[in-house]
């Protein structure tokens, strides 16, 4: 029988084998962070290699060529900025920022701002300068920070594991699976691949390497099964082209026209998806293992019972979080609908009102699939361990 540790209630025993398979694990999956950072996607050699990128400060504007048009401007601001970092820090130049009139992609600049300044060099001289945009890195460092403090301090241990996986899935996200899109890939079989690294990293990493954390894996990966099988079998009926995206049209115009944007708008249905999987997963599977625990005679019958209802209660929920969550991107373009009074019926059948809704409908069935998925495998992988136990 293998050593435990006790911790809290005298009852409560926690296995050193498995404390030591989830140190191994953060080990093993920093390590996989480390080299994702390191990692070069292959696509650095587009950048080029004559610019320089620096923080500046905004000494002053010129408005005189800015023209308001209701509430849009076009023109060109002129804006003089001095370097704050790199190699021509103190130095001041003069960039224009040309307004095109779309609120959405214009920035208007004030005295006292922080851009990214772009440099372009020629013979080795600075031969123009662009005020790139306002510069945020700061801001979302700060933000970042406030969010990696909070997690650790109210979750302890459990939140550096969880700030480990979100790191990972992020590096996942940027270094293996946008190249290999742009690579040309199979977006369906990478999305499975992508979401399956993610998901065991997650689950098995916060919900720690035991037989909880395997159920609640392997419901995840059928309910991801599931919700690319029905994403795919709906592609025809709702008659959808991936450039419904957005900039989906401007990467093909950039050189790679050959990608197929359906498959990859379909691979992002399930993937969009999976975090809710997760999700719902684990709370099916913690909730079996802790009945078990508590009743460890139950029979699987009865613990599939108590399985599938957890799943219920739960499941009605996360299904209104996926709802809020497409939507709330959506806000401005509901607004507008109901302002030009366009009736419900014509929005609807918008291609990318219609993307919104396959996306939401398909990623909620596979959330309806994967609460008696979890029981299942719940009562596969915990009742059948405790019957081991009491033969041992």
């Amino acid at each position: 029988m293998s050593a435990t540790v006790a911790s809290g209630p005298a009852h409560l025993h926690i296995p050193l084998r498995s404390t030591r398979r989830d140190t191994l694990l953060c080990v093993v999956l920093a390590l996989a962070c480390l080299a994702l950072y390191l990692l070069p996607t292959g696509f650095e050699d587009r950048l080029p290699d004559n610019a320089v990128r620096c923080r500046a400060t905004v000494v002053s504007v010129d408005n005189e060529r800015v023209h308001q048009y209701g509430i849009v401007r076009m023109g060109t601001q002129y804006v003089t900025l001095r370097a704050l970092d790199g190699p021509y820090a103190g130095q001041t130049w003069q960039a224009g920022n040309e307004l095109v009139g779309k609120m959405e992609l214009d920035k208007v600049f004030a005295p006292g701002d922080t851009a990214l300044l772009v440099l372009t060099l020629r013979d080795g001289k600075v031969a123009d300068a662009v005020a790139q945009d306002h510069y945020r890195l700061r801001t979302q460092a700060v933000a970042f920070g406030v969010f990696a403090l909070l997690l650790v301090v109210f979750a302890g241990p459990t939140g550096v594991k969880a700030l480990l996986s979100f790191v990972f899935s992020a590096l996942m996200i940027w270094k293996v699976l946008v190249p290999a899109l742009l690579r040309d890939v199979d977006p369906i079989l990478l999305g499975l691949g992508v979401t399956t690294a993610i998901t065991a990293a997650t689950i098995l990493l916060v919900g720690g390497m035991n037989r909880r954390g395997l159920a609640a894996w392997l419901g995840t990966l059928l309910g991801i099964a599931a919700t690319c099988g029905l994403a795919l079998a709906f592609a025809g009926p709702f008659q959808l082209h991936g450039a419904v995206r957005p900039y989906a049209e401007t990467v093909l115009y950039s050189g790679y026209p050959h990608l197929h944007m359906t498959r990859i708008f379909l691979a992002s249905i399930f993937m969009a998806s999976s975090g809710a999987l997760m999700d719902l997963a684990m709370d099916v599977a913690a909730s079996m293992a802790e009945l078990v625990a508590q009743n460890p005679g139950i029979l699987r019958r009865a613990a599939l019972a108590s399985g599938l209802r957890v799943g219920r209660a739960v499941v009605g929920t996360m299904t209104t979080t996926l709802l809020l969550a497409y939507s709330g991107g959506y806000i401005a373009t509901l607004m507008l609908f109901m302002a030009q009074g366009i009736p419900l019926e014509n929005a609807l059948n918008l291609p990318f009102v219609a993307a919104e809704v396959m996306n939401t409908l398909v990623g909620s069935i596979g959330l309806v699939t994967v609460a008696p998925f979890t029981a299942l495998t719940g009562t596969w992988l915990l009742v059948r361990s405790r019957d081991v136990e009491r033969k041992m």
